[in-house]
């Protein structure tokens, strides 16, 4: 689809266009926001911090998402890394602390802007198998998909409505189903007098950007730096790609990359996490539901890269919110919002026979929390995997080959 078919904004707006688009936005926010939160405490944010590093990740893929769809006049919607930020979470703090983190959220951009220059690299990343990458994404998303049940165990009153309304509207509407269950999430956060709590101590709602002074440390490059740019790539950038193709969108993606990556760098100084091409998102401004007209669905996405500014003024208040709320609950609304990610990855992961037990052997590592010489689990899920499953090639391989 070029750039010679395309159509004038004011042509291609419509209400569909604008519906799509906020609804994209508030999906693509609601849904995951906390997943990101609970990252950046987990990899030691104060809560001021992960403030911060929310709202510049928020205000970074909006305006990458602005840029790329009025240039291409394609819907090229931008994310934060979900299953990276659930990645953050499941590694936990490093030597370096949250300075170190930050270096490695930069190193993350560098990397992703390498692959859009020099393509040899991109071409080594989708070359690892989507088994054994998927089965490590499996991993990640684990522990977090366990949290609502056993939220229900250690604070039903709180879980209990959070995964009623998440349950109820799944049978209606999956679409809305989680960002409903966000909204009594936060009702319950910002009131938990409802349910026989203590009221929380005022948050501003001003939005807030903290910069933070990286460091980077062996222990950040290989425990966080080199699992979040494999998630990041074979989660979100590849799968974004497969997603626009399949609508008839085919933008080179090199300077896709490069974009996002350079964003990724000048959201880490503020403490923010990667930002990528959306699959979700995605798929809701690049489908029919955007409009039935393909050549008007850009539009779609420069609504939804408008309301994650606007989201991103209000980034700070709602990172406040989860700060203050029990962790458990924060992990039960992130693992709901990562359940359909978790079910598809493992799915992925499982589903080639060959590859079935080098993809066990990737999911147990990494869902294990198996951490040795400072680097996480991720990591050593990944690389067991692959090595396990070159040994069994050269097993299994003719006699003579």
């Amino acid at each position: 689809m070029s750039s010679s078919a395309s159509v004038p904004f004011g042509q291609a707006f419509s209400v569909q266009t604008l519906t799509t688009g906020l609804i994209a936005g508030m999906v693509g926010f609601g849904s995951s926001f906390a997943v990101v939160v609970q990252g950046l405490l987990a990899v030691g944010a104060s809560p001021e911090q992960a403030a911060s590093g929310l709202t510049a990740t928020c205000l970074l893929m909006g305006l990458a998402g602005i840029v790329f769809s009025l240039k291409l006049r394609q819907p090229i919607s931008v994310a934060w890394t979900t299953p990276g930020a659930a990645l953050l979470a499941a590694t936990g703090a490093v030597d370096g602390g949250f300075a170190a983190a930050v270096g490695a959220f930069m190193l993350v951009g560098v990397l992703i802007v390498i692959c859009g220059l020099w393509r040899p690299l991109g071409t080594l990343i989708q070359k690892i198998p989507a088994s054994i990458a998927s089965a490590m994404l499996a991993g990640v998303l684990l522990p977090l998909c366990l949290a609502p049940f056993a939220a229900l165990k250690a604070i039903p009153h709180l879980a209990v409505p959070v995964l009623a309304v998440w349950a109820v509207t799944s049978v209606f509407s999956r679409l809305y189903a989680v960002p409903l269950a966000v909204v009594v999430a936060v009702l319950l956060m910002a009131f938990p007098e409802l349910v026989g709590g203590t009221a929380p101590a005022a948050v501003s709602l001003a939005p807030a950007l903290a910069p933070v002074l990286p460091t980077l440390t062996s222990g950040a490059v290989i425990g966080i730096a080199i699992p979040l740019f494999l998630v990041t790539m074979a989660s979100q950038n590849v799968p974004g790609l497969a997603i626009l193709a399949a609508n008839g969108y085919r933008p080179n993606a090199g300077p896709l990359f490069v974009g996002t990556g350079a964003g990724s760098v000048l959201s880490a100084i503020g403490g923010g996490v990667s930002i990528n091409l959306a699959a979700i998102t995605a798929a809701l401004c690049a489908g029919p539901e955007a409009s039935p007209e393909p050549r008007h669905r850009y539009v779609a996405a420069i609504v939804t890269g408008a309301a994650y500014v606007v989201l991103a003024m209000v980034s700070a208040a709602a990172a406040a919110l989860v700060s203050q709320s029990p962790p458990l609950l924060i992990q039960a609304v992130a693992g709901l919002a990562l359940m359909n990610a978790f079910a598809g990855a493992a799915v992925a992961g499982f589903q080639d026979a060959n590859d079935r037990l080098p993809a066990a052997v990737t999911f147990l590592i990494t869902a294990s929390g198996l951490s040795f010489a400072g680097i996480g689990p991720a990591f050593w899920g990944l690389l067991a995997g692959l090595v396990f499953r070159a040994l069994l090639m050269i097993r299994t391989a003719p006699a003579g080959k």
